[in-house]
């Protein structure tokens, strides 16, 4: 029984593998950031209860349930451009994807550790603040 169970979970991972254009350093460094960020998500709330996404700012599984969605959502993303490589003959579809996500997560792991009161200097703060303007649509 735990041979077909270990069988079957290394197939289900070949394919999740195979269907995002293979493992390599973008989609771990990817998962790694998402991982991080997530974490780092929990630690603000469950441990300095200022999540902005949460009333009160504590821990919230509900709050934590979207962060998963989104994620899931962003790895959608990056498989409809794995997807745009396959039927174009490109091989850079998929990588940009995962550059633009990669770039949002570590900005938001930035942003999580200024509310766990992690000091920055101010002119990493101030581009911090205006990237994340230029995303919302303000202009600085």
């Amino acid at each position: 029984m735990k041979d077909t169970i270990l069988a079957i979970v290394g197939i289900l991972g070949a394919w999740a593998v195979h269907i995002f254009g293979g493992w390599d350093a973008a989609m771990g460094t990817l998962l790694i950031v998402m991982g991080i960020d997530f974490l780092s998500g929990l630690v603000v709330a469950g441990v300095f209860h200022a999540s902005p996404k949460s009333e009160g700012g504590a821990l919230e599984s509900k709050a934590a349930g979207k962060g998963l969605i989104r994620k899931g959502m962003a790895l959608l993303v990056v498989l409809i451009g794995t997807r745009l490589d396959l039927m174009l003959g490109t091989d850079y579809i998929r990588d940009g994807i995962v550059i633009a996500f990669v770039v949002n997560e570590i900005l938001s792991i930035v942003e999580n550790m200024g509310l766990m009161g992690v000091p920055f200097p101010a002119p990493i703060m101030n581009a911090i603040e205006m990237l994340k303007d230029k995303a919302d649509g303000n202009k600085s």
